[in-house]
Formats: structure tokens, sequence, C-alpha cells
């Protein structure tokens, strides 16, 4: 089937201006994702360039070739940018144009005034200098947790493949001497590759765009604003599919309940702000002191809890004492003012093949509340006598209770 380039050009330059009026009325509607707007204007951009070697015989070389050239390096030096931008990276305003400015001083060098094929492997040379840039820009933001992004990249690699083997090719399709410019079969394949490309990227763009937004969504649901670690509904969620991977292989568990020593007090000493700062000095000292795979998160005020999978009792222990030094050496002085903050560790630790959470972190509290008893600042593990003897004394308090109510009625 033939194609007609001219055709091919004219859907290119619509297509280019529409998708970037769409990338720049999205972001638009969120203007807090910068990138989306790099993008837009890349594509417009390249509309503009498209424009211009649709000129071609009816406009000098220096605005058909030379300037539309210069134009389209930029715009994909501009797609580079916001590739930066979209992984939080600044903005290079030099390297903007560099690819321009190349072209443009390559142009003036008689030498390759008449080098056709040279000129235009220096083209293709930028084109997928930039295009593998982005790719690698995207690539150094894998950490992220997009999906759209691994099409993106695969997608930039090869499109800048293309480019670059633009020159070898060219002498291997047909050619007719008696054509002109667009007449060339290999510039037939690149202007269809690049219009495919063109719609795909795009869409793809917009794809990460969406995925990141619904991603911090998620994540700012389960994630505690304050702390940086998973909040409490997160913290339960996780622990119960931590139970079900449990119940499949059963490996010995520890629960921690941690507690913030006087808390109240230093709220009322040093101020709230203060207080925050001590929470989030905690939740770094968690973070040192547990492994990766481990469970953290925030109950609720000054009350923590962690999980630790595939651990033993002694292990746990050391863990928790660790936990506990860290943060008071860390908290030993916040922002110069004395504050000397220290935590209470209660601890259980589970071998059975049900991994219950919830009963768990019940049997922490017990462990608990004997180290705030205890005096505070100090890790106690629980065990079936100390939660025997919590319930005695709450049998023994009700009884008491109940004891005085009558005698008072009786009176």
């Amino acid at each position: 089937m033939n194609l007609d380039v001219n055709t091919l050009f004219m859907v290119t330059i619509y297509v280019e201006a529409i998708l970037g009026l769409l990338l720049l009325f999205v972001w638009a509607q969120n203007t807090q994702i910068h990138a989306v707007a790099w993008w837009g204007f890349a594509h417009l951009i390249r509309a503009a360039s498209v424009v211009l070697f649709g000129m071609y015989g009816n406009a000098p070389d220096l605005v058909t070739i030379d300037l539309a050239n210069a134009l389209l390096f930029t715009a994909f030096a501009v797609t580079w940018t916001g590739a930066r931008v979209f992984d939080g990276r600044p903005v290079e305003p030099v390297y903007l144009v560099t690819g321009a400015v190349i072209w443009l001083l390559v142009c003036r060098l008689p030498v390759l005034a008449d080098a056709v094929e040279a000129r235009a492997m220096i083209a293709s040379g930028i084109i997928t200098a930039y295009t593998w840039l982005t790719a690698y820009e995207f690539w150094r933001g894998r950490s992220e947790q997009l999906v759209s992004r691994w099409p993106a990249i695969f997608m930039l690699f090869a499109h800048g493949s293309l480019f670059l083997l633009r020159t070898p090719l060219v002498t291997m399709l047909p050619w007719s001497p008696t054509n002109n410019m667009f007449g060339s079969v290999w510039l037939t394949v690149l202007s269809f590759e690049a219009l495919l490309f063109t719609i795909s990227i795009a869409f793809i763009l917009l794809a990460m765009a969406k995925e990141r937004t619904e991603l911090r969504h998620r994540t700012a649901a389960m994630i505690d604003p304050l702390t940086g670690i998973a909040n409490r509904r997160a913290f339960l969620h996780d622990a119960a599919l931590l139970a079900k991977r449990h119940s499949g292989n059963p490996r010995p568990t520890a629960v921690l309940l941690i507690d913030l020593d006087h808390f109240k007090s230093i709220n009322d000493r040093f101020g709230h702000a203060l207080g925050d700062r001590v929470l989030e000095i905690f939740s770094d000292a968690a973070r040192q002191s547990v492994r990766i795979s481990d469970l953290i998160g925030r109950l609720g005020g000054e009350e923590f809890a962690a999980v630790l999978y595939d651990t033993s009792r002694d292990k746990a222990v050391a863990v928790g004492e660790r936990m506990r030094e860290t943060f008071a050496r860390m908290a030993q002085e916040v922002d110069g003012r004395p504050v000397c903050a220290t935590m209470s560790v209660g601890i259980v630790h589970c071998e059975e093949a049900v991994l219950d959470v919830p009963e768990l972190l019940a049997q922490a509290d017990q462990a608990l509340y004997f180290a705030k008893e205890s005096g505070r600042n100090r890790v106690e593990v629980a065990s079936l006598e100390m939660i025997l003897d919590r319930q005695g004394n709450e049998h023994a308090t009700s009884a008491t209770s109940l004891a005085a109510i009558a005698a008072k009625n009786a009176a």
C-alpha cells in the first residue's frame, strides 16, 4: 500500500496540535503535575516544525530545513525536560537549546553544506540523544511503582533507535532520483512511525500522570501525614495480609506496642509544634531499628505498633531495645530544647499457626502496662503470668468497687 507523505504530514500536524492542546487542558485541570504542561508544549512545537517541513520547495531551505529541524530538536528537548520535571529533577535551560544550536552551527559549515547524508546523521543523532535521555529519566525514577512507566521507556528507546538507523538504512530502501524530498520511502516510514509514536506516547504520558495522582491519593489515605509511616488503617490492613500469608507458611512473629512516655507533658512544656517534632524523631528512630520487611504504624496519638515477621523472641527484644536507645539519644535535645523524651515497649512473641494481630496487640498492651508500671523507658515481654496477674488485679479492683458501692447503698 502506498502512503501519501503529504497527507501524513497534514495528519501529523493536526494530531500534534490536538494532542498538545489536550495535554495542556489536562494540566489546567491539575496544575500540580507540571510535566504535563511541558509535554503539551512539546507537541505544539513539534506541530510547528512539521508545518515548516511541509513548506519545502515553497520557502527557503533556511526555514524548511534549518529552522524546522531546530524546532524539532527543541520539541524533543522539551519532552526530555518534562520527564525530568515529572520525577522532581531541575530544569536544565542550557540543554533545552543545545541540540538546536548545534544543528544551526553545523548548517553553517561549508563542508556540510551539500552533505545531505552527514547532516541527516547529525539530525538523527540529536533526536536519538534527547529521546534516549527521556527514556533514561523515566528509568531513573523506576522505584516509583508506576506500571505505565515501562511501556514509555520501551517506546522511547525504540523510537530513538529507529532514528539512529535512519542514514544506514536509507541506502537499502528504494529511491527514485526523479522524486522530490517527499518521495523517499524511508521518509514515508519515518513519518508513519512518528505519527503512531506521537499518539501512543501522548496517551502513555497521560496514563503516567493519572496513575501517579491515583497513587498519591491512595498513599495519602494510608500514610500518617506527620510521621510518614502507615496510619492505623493501613497498619491493620497490612497486618491482616501478613496473617493470611502466615497461615500458609507459619513463622515466629513478634508484635510490639510502643508508647512515648509523658508525651502530654512534653506538649504542655514545649508546645505542640515541638511535640510533633518528637513524633517525627520517633518515626525516624523506628525506621532505623526495623527491617524493610517489618510493619510499623501509628495507631493514634503517641501510640505506635510494629510486627516483626520471622523473628525470634531474643531478636524482637533486641529490636525493641535498639529502638528505645536510638529514640532516647535522638530525642535528648530537640531544636535546642532539653526534651529528654523516652518510650516504653510491650512485646508479645507468637509461634502459633494462626496469627491474630488484634489479639496479640491486646497482649502486647499488657506488657506495655507493666513497662509503664515498672518505671517507663523499658522493654517488657508479655508472659502468661503477667497477663493473669493483671487480670487478677482488674478483678480485684472490680470487686473492691462493687463492695464500696454495696456499702454505700446499705448506708
